[in-house]
């Protein structure tokens, strides 16, 4: 029955399962001409060794096979041989051919074999073309796709160990992927072939065709080039083999074991009755004709070349090539040409070597001056000497922006490459699961046809068997076995597709690792490279500060100035672009009229910007992971207080879940008012829109200061400002005794960017006034607000006494600094990314996160405080150092652990302590007042009497 079914194989059309027809491949696309390397042998002429083979056979991937191609869609018999190096497979018209006749490339490719179509037939999809082949038989062909599916594996896992050769600079904390045991097979979905012997290998090459094609029937007619290229070649050598007496082709026939008929073209052999025969190369046998002697080596001193092993098992090959006795003097002159040729290869050799002794004198060299420079650098007392130093660190940036440029082009190389495959695993899984439909189809039919025929053997006299012919009833049983060898072949043709799609899953993977990898090192390049920047443009400001500079070197200096503050990285490919503003609008880099300031803001921008980069993969990925899994649990807004919840807000809410978290604490605060009054937000606007109230003027002049430095507020007609204003008024009506503070409108402002909803911003504004900051906070007075200036000075002088020490030898009040710190809870006063930190902690956790964050940030920047001397100089700094600090993890575990112990009972303590002493002294000041009052109208009551006596008298 499997003869039935492979003859009816055979006489189909050429079209697979899967809609791809055998003649729907275009015609040879291959470079003719091309030369590469021989058969067996590598780029460099050293032979390889394969990593893996079967049955631990030393077997070379090489073998005839039928190409389907050419102008005229006819099969031809080809020589097939695999080249590692390169992961390409080549193919010859001969054994004996010095040129290919083309390539396929293997990199990219995926294989599959059609059931439907002649016995070995198999295809090799490139992205360029579909390759059609034919192995002599069953067996052949699954060796052969078993086989290059392994070469292909390991390619990619050579590629995968390959030390990285973009950059140097190791990784923090981080290693390349290597992908481990790849030169092992995969899972075993389809048992191990073996090696059909004198099919594939080197004794093919020994063998004839096995379809006995003729010269012309084997003629590239796309390819005459090579053809006549390779006719040259054998013409040539088959006279220099005459002249020593002996025929180009003649190589010694492998010696066979006797058997019973000699019509076997290829009889079984074993290890035991295999004959120790001389293993002929399947490289062109010119190659083996033009190998050198082995007594050069002593000629040479010794010395051996790179291709002496080569050498050793060529001249093994060449012994059935033995000249004769009379040709010696021919074979003299022979030798000492090949001996020449080892000269001159030799020579080339020495060259290299002393090429890269050349490299290496001048790596050294470059090493020396560095060291050199430094130590210049140290020992010089000029100025002129540090700015050459200067420069070179520019030139040295320059060089990291083109590594750096190398990186984002192979990066990209590395994507297209990915999406390739992802194309080929779609089509495969496509072409799967129409597979797997058809065989649900046939086996539908085949229980169908079981069923009649059980029933019609079960009731031999029933109508339906009588109406049915004995020779239809032998139709239908052959129609069910070949069903049946069909069902056979589908399954393992389904096994094959299955290896096939996790072998490309594992390269996708791989490749995927890679992409991670190299997007890793993009980024920390980036990073040193700010990292290097930052230092350029501080030690230029330090340089600016420096007094004893002559004119010219001011001017040179300005000019560096300005060249770096114009500079903006535009031509420099970035792992991620830098941006103006960030997710919620802030600008990342603020404007300064004043030069200074402007290179302090771009000092800041590097500063951010490389740790960022630097952190992005160690510490917010890892945070987000965190988070999803926590959130993942749980549905929307149905959070629950916990130490669990509170650790993690204060390593900072991911903007993902930001609203939501935000939104989950506000509700919690105001949940009784917002029950009782569902639509509060809705009344409050509907009064303000209907009232004038007082404070309307003092908001709307306010708004067009709010948040200047967020593209969201930047203009007075945009939707946000309008929002703003609706918020604040509906705020005036909802508390009169407060009306409205300054302070309140950055506060509404930074509720509505991260809530985007003004009803939650005027909730998130309510619940901070009425229900986190304590009474008085925001009322004319500002009591409470005065008070924890106070409460903060003591913090200060039990935490950081030296500080402490250091204002009061100056003469500085912290609170003209911090009061703006606790009114808007440091709004504009760090970078966006650090502030949003801080109010999630802020609004879970209560005022006792803003002493925190205050006393951190003075720790933060202690060292450098102290070292300046002067009260106009610690006043200046103290205006905008907060926005230098960039690392907002070192921050928060200042503002949480260093800051330890902090008990909230000690604040309330302290805060009533000295809110009482503030309300005292207010009640004093006002006694003061009314006094001064009284004395000053009694005074001009007494003078209005004594100016009326005088004018009686004079009357």
């Amino acid at each position: 029955m499997g003869d039935k079914v492979e003859a009816r194989h055979r006489s189909s059309a050429l079209v697979g399962p899967d809609g791809i027809s055998a003649g729907g491949a275009e015609g040879d696309a291959e470079e003719g001409g091309r030369r590469s390397p021989p058969r067996g042998q590598g780029i460099d002429g050293v032979p390889e060794t394969d990593a893996v083979t079967q049955e631990g056979s030393s077997t070379k991937l090489c073998g005839y096979l039928h190409k389907l191609g050419g102008p005229l869609r006819a099969w031809k018999s080809r020589w097939f041989a695999y080249e590692d190096k390169k992961c390409q497979l080549y193919y010859y018209r001969t054994p004996q051919d010095i040129n290919p006749l083309g390539s396929i490339d293997l990199t990219s490719a995926t294989y599959r074999y059609p059931l439907r179509a002649e016995e070995g037939t198999f295809h090799i999809q490139t992205p360029e073309k579909l390759f059609v082949l034919k192995a002599l038989n069953r067996e052949a062909m699954m060796y052969w796709l078993q086989q290059l599916q392994l070469r292909r594996l390991q390619h990619s896992g050579k590629l995968t160990r390959e030390p990285a050769k973009l950059s140097e600079v190791p990784l923090p904390d981080s290693e390349p992927h290597v992908l481990s045991n790849s030169g092992e097979q995969s899972d075993d979905f389809l048992p191990a072939v073996k090696t059909p012997v004198g099919l594939v290998g080197e004794e093919a090459a020994c063998l004839p065709d096995p379809w006995q094609q003729t010269t012309l029937q084997k003629l590239s007619l796309k390819h005459p080039l090579t053809e006549l290229q390779n006719q040259v070649q054998s013409i040539r050598i088959s006279r220099s083999s005459h002249d020593f007496g002996c025929s180009v082709f003649h190589v010694e026939e492998p010696q066979l074991p006797p058997t019973p008929s000699n019509k076997e073209l290829l009889p079984p052999r074993t290890e035991e009755n295999a004959v120790p025969a001389v293993t002929p190369d399947p490289r062109p046998l010119s190659a083996v004709l033009l190998l050198p002697e082995a007594g050069q080596e002593a000629q040479l001193g010794g010395r051996r070349s790179p291709c002496d092993n080569s050498r050793k098992k060529e001249k093994k090959m060449s012994i059935p090539l033995t000249l004769p006795s009379e040709r010696k003097e021919a074979g003299a002159s022979e030798r000492a040409s090949r001996l020449q040729q080892e000269v001159l290869t030799l020579t080339k050799e020495l060259k290299s070597q002393k090429e890269l002794v050349g490299l290496l004198h001048k790596a050294l060299e470059a090493a020396q001056q560095e060291k050199r420079t430094c130590a210049q650098f140290l020992s010089a007392g000029g100025e002129q000497k540090r700015l050459e130093l200067l420069r070179h660190q520019e030139r040295r940036a320059a060089d990291l922006e083109g590594r750096l440029q190398a990186l984002q082009r192979e990066k990209e190389e590395l994507e297209q490459r990915l999406a390739q495959q992802d194309g080929h695993v779609a089509e495969l899984q496509q072409h799967v699961q129409l597979m797997m439909e058809k065989n649900h189809a046939k086996q539908e039919v085949i229980l169908k046809l079981s069923e009649q025929v059980s029933a019609c053997m079960a009731d031999p006299h029933c109508a339906t068997l009588n109406s049915v012919s004995a020779e239809t009833f032998r139709q239908l049983q052959e129609q069910a076995e070949n069903l049946k060898d069909d069902i056979e072949a589908y399954k393992i043709q389904n096994k094959f597709l299955n290896s096939e799609i996790y072998q490309l899953t594992k390269l996708w993977r791989n490749s995927s690792e890679q992409e991670k990898s190299l997007m890793m090192k993009c980024a920390y390049l980036e990073a040193r490279y700010c990292q290097m920047e930052s230092k350029y443009l501080l030690r230029l400001r330090k340089l600016q500060e420096i007094k004893g500079l002559g004119t010219k070197q001011q001017e040179e200096l300005k000019k560096l100035i300005e060249d770096a503050l114009k500079e903006d990285m535009k031509d420099v490919p970035k792992v991620n672009p830098i941006r103006e503003h960030d997710e919620y609008g802030f600008k990342i880099v603020p404007d300064y009229e004043v030069e200074d300031m402007q290179l302090l803001a771009k000092i800041q921008a590097l500063e951010i910007r490389s740790h960022n980069l630097l952190h992005q993969d160690m510490v917010d990925k890892p945070l987000l992971g965190r988070w999803a899994h926590y959130m993942g649990g749980r549905p929307s807004g149905k959070l629950v207080p916990s130490p669990e919840l509170k650790g993690l807000i204060r390593c900072g809410v991911p903007r993902e879940y930001r609203p939501q978290v935000w939104r989950w604490i506000v509700r919690t605060r105001t949940q009784g008012l917002r029950e009782s009054h569902p639509q509060r937000y809705q009344e409050l606007c509907r009064k303000g829109e209907a009232l004038q109230h007082p404070v309307s003027r003092q908001i709307q002049l306010d708004l067009h200061r709010t948040l200047t430095s967020n593209k969201s507020f930047a203009s007075p007609t945009s939707t946000a400002v309008q929002q703003l204003r609706r918020v604040l008024l509906a705020f005036s009506w909802q508390n009169p005794a407060i009306g409205y503070c300054q302070g309140l409108n950055r506060l509404a402002a930074i509720a509505l960017l991260v809530l985007e909803n003004e009803e939650d911003a005027f909730w998130c504004l309510v619940a901070i006034v009425d229900y986190i900051m304590p009474q008085d906070y925001y009322s004319k007075t500002l009591t409470a607000s005065q008070a924890d200036q106070r409460v903060l000075k003591d913090f200060m002088a039990e935490k950081m006494p030296r500080l402490m020490a250091h204002f009061e030898e100056h003469d500085i009040d912290i609170s003209l600094i911090t009061f703006n710190w606790f009114l808007v809870v440091f709004v504009e006063s760090l970078a966006s990314d650090i502030l949003l930190r801080v109010w999630d902690a802020f609004l879970y956790e209560g005022t006792k996160v803003i002493f925190r964050y205050a006393l951190a940030l003075f720790k933060y920047k202690e060292e450098d405080i102290l070292k300046i001397q002067g009260n106009v100089e610690i006043y200046q700094y103290l205006r905008f150092f907060t926005r230098t600090v960039s690392d907002g993890r070192k921050l928060m575990n200042i503002a949480f652990y260093s800051m330890n112990p902090f008990p909230m009972k000690l604040l309330r303590s302290r805060r009533d302590f000295h809110k009482e002493k503030l309300q005292a002294e207010l009640r004093e000041l006002e006694r003061i007042q009314k006094e001064f009052v009284t004395e000053t109208v009694e005074r001009k009551d007494k003078d209005l009497d004594v100016g009326m006596s005088e004018d009686d008298e004079d009357m």
